[in-house]
């Protein structure tokens, strides 16, 4: 009687060929599904031009404030109104937003916090000094007017 030999399966390896393929195109869905925007404005922004720029370095500290002309002026109407996040806002509402912005920072970094402004190159003096003073009431004294790119000279 002859020996007989078990014949022993082999199990085929997995393939790893589409495995790029399968990483590539989740890269693209969620590139593609990604929103880099965090706001929508829903007040009119043009940005005045600045003779002198400074970059800042540590921009998690800022908080933005928009002003401007509502771009839904049936509802909203036509004077120059205030956005913080996404919401319209009046002037003395800015006080407890200040408040909030603040507790959502470090405990070592909210007596840095530091707001934008970006008003609209078109709104008077008067709603802008209106949020001046509110921000001062709220202990925010460090504020910053946004502004695109240099005026050649």
């Amino acid at each position: 009687m002859s020996k007989f030999k078990k014949n022993q399966k082999v199990e085929p390896a997995i393939s790893t060929a589409s495995l790029p393929d399968i990483v590539f195109m989740l890269l693209f869905f969620f590139m593609v599904t990604t929103v880099l925007r965090e706001q929508d404005l829903l007040v009119e922004q043009k940005i005045p031009q600045a003779t002198q720029l400074q970059k800042l370095q540590k921009k998690t500290l800022i908080s933005y404030l928009f002003i401007g002309k509502p771009k839904n002026t049936s509802l909203y109407g036509t004077e120059p109104r205030v956005q913080a996040n996404d919401a319209l806002i009046n002037t003395p509402e800015i006080v407890q937003w200040v408040n909030q912005e603040r507790d959502m920072l470090a405990e070592s970094d909210r007596g840095l916090i530091t707001i934008s402004l970006k008003a609209d190159r078109d709104v008077k003096m008067g709603p802008i000094s209106d949020v001046q003073s509110e921000l001062r009431e709220a202990d925010a004294r460090r504020i910053l007017y946004a502004s695109i790119g240099k005026v050649p000279q």
